[in-house]
């Protein structure tokens, strides 16, 4: 099964049912080269996984040009079948960022508009599909936020905009000046905060889809030690079994089980497990499934 488009909202983009999130393709992690990079657009483009997910940080602020010049190569009708979605807002101690003393947030209209176009220059794109303010700021002004978003809707540089890892009251308070498309944010079977602490019931309240960075869980799954990670990883694997297929594909599944369908941002370089990851369009858990992992994951039952 390919991974079709569907809308993150009713107003909204459409996306990929997954999505291929760029963080470690460049220097924190695989390293490609534009050829390798190139490679690895076309296999995620003829799995039908067309949204690609960065932000202006990734590398060291270096991976948005380095998946640019790749995606060059496919000429300018690639742009139309795909969708580039990035995120600003995080300002990182880096050689490429000299004048950063400390890590810190800035959700400001200039920094906001600033970083928008150094993407657009990074991806070797006119305009962005989607842009996200990454982490939520202390000192975000909403108003101010909303004027960046309406300047570069206005000029066609972004046409949708969203916001990852905001709480839903810090949801609400942006989303009062702008229309938001999406809370892009960790859930998986050792993070499921999102279905209990309203972020989940928000987007079901507003029809929008959320984004989910980490759906497999990462280190924590993988490489975790203690009860819960190994009794998860033991009844995930009894389930991918039955079923026939990976972990990955079961922990997918149960990402995209909740009503509102989140989209599963893979962080995955590898071209074999982005293959997989596809099966999880065409698995169904039943519900007594989906809370046997949940319960493992926990660590305890449902009172």
């Amino acid at each position: 099964m390919n991974a079709a488009q569907r809308t993150l909202s009713p107003d909204g983009p459409q996306l990929s049912e997954i999505v291929a999130g760029t963080m470690t393709w460049g220097e924190w992690g695989a390293n490609y080269d534009t050829t390798t990079i190139a490679d690895l657009i076309g296999h995620c483009l003829d799995l039908g996984i067309t949204t690609f997910d960065h932000a202006d940080i990734y590398g060291d602020y270096t991976t948005e040009e380095a998946f640019g010049k790749a995606l060059s190569q496919y000429g300018s009708s690639a742009r139309d079948q795909i969708q580039l979605v990035t995120k600003c807002g995080i300002q990182l101690i880096t050689a490429n960022r000299s004048a950063t003393r400390v890590t810190h947030y800035d959700s400001s209209r200039d920094h906001i508009i600033a970083s928008a176009e150094r993407s657009l220059q990074n991806l070797h794109t006119d305009y962005l599909d989607l842009l996200l303010v990454h982490r939520p700021d202390p000192l975000m002004d909403p108003e101010e936020i909303a004027a960046a978003f309406a300047e570069l809707k206005q000029s066609g540089k972004v046409r949708y905009f969203g916001v990852s890892n905001f709480t839903p009251s810090q949801f609400d308070l942006l989303n009062a000046h702008a229309d938001l498309v999406t809370n892009q944010v960790e859930c998986h079977p050792l993070h499921s905060d999102p279905f209990f602490d309203g972020t989940y019931d928000q987007c079901q309240h507003h029809s929008l889809r959320p984004m989910v960075w980490s759906p497999l869980g990462g280190s924590a799954y993988f490489k975790g030690e203690g009860t819960n990670v190994l009794r998860l990883r033991e009844k995930v694997k009894e389930i991918g079994t039955h079923y026939g297929v990976d972990e990955d594909v079961i922990l997918l599944a149960w990402c995209r089980k909740h009503p509102t369908r989140p989209i599963p941002v893979i962080g995955t370089t590898k071209k074999e497990r982005i293959s997989q990851a596809v099966r999880a369009l065409d698995i169904d858990l039943d519900r007594q499934e989906w809370f046997e992992i949940l319960e493992a994951g926990r660590g305890h039952r449902v009172a």
